[in-house]
């Protein structure tokens, strides 16, 4: 992983004290939050592309589709024996 750029950050006083009271909700650090914050906006904004960190379920097979259009996997489901 790159290194992080580090820079001066100037903030507001209620606005530090509300991102503080935050970061305490969600377990994080301040710096964790203020970039969790930001990365969050941009990508929203388009700016930043979003990461896919969790695996993406599979597509249906076509007989998957097919059950699931004619309702035969409900039928089944329903039948006793």
């Amino acid at each position: 992983m790159p290194e992080s750029k580090r820079f001066l950050l100037r903030l507001d006083p209620r606005l530090f004290e509300a991102i503080r009271h935050w970061a305490d909700d969600d377990l994080r650090s301040i710096n964790a939050q203020i970039e969790y914050l930001l990365t969050d906006q941009a990508r929203r904004a388009g700016r930043l592309p979003h990461r896919r960190n969790t695996p993406q379920p599979p597509e249906p097979t076509e007989a998957e589709d097919s059950e699931e259009a004619t309702g035969r996997r409900g039928a089944r489901a329903r039948t006793r024996t």
